[in-house]
């Protein structure tokens, strides 16, 4: 199970980092913080005893809420100085 959670977040990374190109700044940080979010949770659940997935799957979605913030956030500076 580990090593097929590993796989899937390392395809995901992969993933994301190829098809950023054609997005805003807002999709940008979701994906990214999805992705960031989901490593570092499974990783903090991994060393505390817990279940990886379990923590990936809540690592991704706060990562990914604070990222679309963020890439909003960003966005919208970009619109208002252009």
């Amino acid at each position: 199970m580990k090593k097929m959670l590993t796989i899937g977040l390392v395809m995901m990374l992969c993933a994301g980092a190829f098809g950023c190109t054609n997005m805003s700044k807002t999709q940008q940080g979701v994906a990214s913080g999805a992705a960031i979010g989901a490593l570092g949770g499974a990783g903090i659940a991994t060393i505390s005893g817990g279940s990886a997935g379990w923590g990936a799957l809540a690592g991704g979605a706060a990562g990914a809420l604070a990222g679309g913030i963020i890439g909003n956030s960003q966005e919208g500076r970009h619109h208002y100085y252009r």
